[in-house]
């Protein structure tokens, strides 16, 4: 009977222990006639062994009682460069002792007599000094100065600022600049003596499973050092995560406690690569799930608060969002990568551009927008006053505008300017699930309003989340396409909705008012 030829694969990994280094042994047989040895290395081949197997260059595999030396010299390779990592950081992390003064006020209490005979006494105030800790690194120095990054939260409202080096060299310092959007501040202090300073590596170079040390002083116990891997790059916290949005962060499992903040995140040739900020976790200790903002990014905010005192990111003038498989085919845009435009500030540098409701950002300069998140952390990243490409989609035509960016304004003072949000809605197509859900008959409409921006022309005008907009200035609205291109039509000085509520029909209308 003839035999069939048969090609069988058996592979054999084996996993270094402690050392991540891992091959396979390939075994090819073809019908029972012979036997094929095959290796691949996917790290560290002059040190491939382990339990007694030593693998030769020519594929042949062969006992090696050798190969625990072998293992032993890998091991103390690992152990020198760690080494080395520690005793290059060490002495350029400091710790951050900050003191805030809390004023309270506590009722005062009288004496019998006063409490009967006398003026009641108004409450007390008290001042308290509170302490605080956590981490920097030593960034420049500029004759006699020396600056430190940090974190914002760590000096925020600092009335003392004392700066320890790992030698236990003591400074009194000074805030620089500090920048709450991206929770990065810039302190100072001024000495004749030597200090070291730290090397800058580039962040945008991290790939996921390379080696990360965090340095520091967690909870106190100074010049800390943890080590572990980048587990992820282009974190993203959320708005609801209190974190700032316009960094997408490295996370890391070297571990973090409080304490850290501030301190580097450095790779295995002991460049700082992050500044470590947060950690998720349910019980306020390290879990491994541990975040630091990029060195790239901070490196403009060094040089913002050094030169100015401040940072300025570039400002566009509206409001995004990324849209669902509903909005993609309802605009029928190419993907669903990119930002949607909901609102447009009036007066800012995307109206005077041109930009509209209802435009889907794609690129800038080139670069894809991954969304809308991506969006606001790019046009951050522009330099104020230039001029940019932005590549878009508008009612299915793909266009380019030139936008010259102003300055972003404070996020207080952004959130004051919602009366100047034109229209102050975003809206969202009916889908059968929709229809169903609400109960609403084939007749209703074909936009729903999903959100109103408190403030803006639209809540002034008594539009409410969950209204049909059923006509636009006597239009009927067939569709979202025909939604935008009837709001963004300027050839009157008002938009005319009528809107079905429940089992109301209402007639609301906006002022463009510029």
């Amino acid at each position: 009977m003839k035999v069939r030829r048969i090609v069988a694969l058996v592979a054999l990994v084996v996993f270094s222990a402690g050392l991540g280094s891992v091959f396979t042994v390939q075994m090819l047989t073809r019908g029972g006639d012979s036997v094929e040895t095959v290796v691949s290395e996917r790290s560290n081949r002059d040190a491939l062994r382990h339990s007694g197997v030593l693998v030769a260059d020519d594929g042949e595999q062969r006992a090696a009682g050798g190969s625990r030396a072998m293992d032993g010299d890998l091991l103390e390779q690992y152990q020198t460069g760690f080494r080395r990592v520690a005793e290059e950081v060490i002495p350029v992390v400091v710790e951050v002792q900050v003191v805030n003064i809390v004023r309270r006020q506590f009722p005062s209490f009288p004496s019998p007599f006063e409490f009967f005979f006398g003026e009641p006494r108004q409450p007390e105030e008290r001042e308290y000094r509170r302490p605080g800790l956590g981490s920097g690194v030593m960034v420049r120095r500029q004759g006699d100065e020396v600056y430190v990054l940090t974190n914002h939260h760590v000096v925020e409202g600092a009335e003392e600022i004392q700066i320890t080096l790992a030698d236990d060299r003591s400074f009194d310092a000074t805030l620089v600049g500090s920048d709450e959007r991206r929770d990065l501040a810039v302190v100072s202090f001024v000495t004749d003596e030597e200090v070291p300073l730290a090397r800058m590596g580039d962040s945008d170079e991290l790939h996921v499973g390379d080696w990360a040390f965090a340095i520091g002083n967690p909870l106190g116990f100074q010049s800390t050092l943890t080590a572990g891997v980048i587990s992820a790059i282009g974190r993203n916290p959320g708005p609801q995560s209190g974190m700032p949005t316009l960094t997408e962060f490295i996370q890391t499992d070297a571990a973090i406690n409080r304490g850290n903040s501030g301190g580097p995140l450095v790779n295995l040739r002991g460049e700082v690569i992050g500044i470590n900020t947060w950690i998720a976790s349910q019980t306020g200790g390290s879990i491994g799930l541990g975040f630091a903002i990029p060195i790239n990014v901070a490196k403009r905010t060094i040089e913002g608060l050094i030169t100015d005192g401040r940072v300025s990111y570039g400002w566009l003038g509206i409001t995004t969002g990324d849209v669902g498989e509903a909005v993609r085919e309802a605009l029928e845009l190419p993907s669903s990568q990119g930002a949607f435009v909901h609102n447009v500030f009036r007066g800012s540098p995307a109206q005077e551009a041109g930009l509209l409701p209802g435009d889907f950002i794609l690129e800038i300069d080139g670069r894809r927008v991954e969304g809308s998140n991506d969006l606001v952390r790019k046009v951050a990243d522009l330099r104020p006053e230039e001029e940019y490409t932005f590549a878009l989609v508008r009612d299915t035509e793909r266009m380019q505008v030139a936008v010259r960016t102003g300055i972003r304004a404070e996020e207080a003072e952004l959130a004051r300017q919602s009366q100047n949000l034109w229209p102050g809605l975003a809206v969202t197509p009916i889908t059968d699930e929709v229809r169903e859900d609400l109960s609403l008959d084939r007749n209703a409409g074909t936009v729903i309003v999903g959100s109103v921006v408190t403030g803006g022309p639209a809540h002034t005008a008594g539009i409410r989340s969950g209204d049909i907009i059923q006509r636009v200035n006597n239009h009927t609205v067939g569709d979202l396409r025909e939604f935008y291109r009837l709001i963004n039509d300027r050839a009157q000085d008002q938009v005319v909705f009528r809107i079905r509520r429940g089992e109301q029909t209402l007639v609301l209308g906006l002022l463009y008012d510029g």
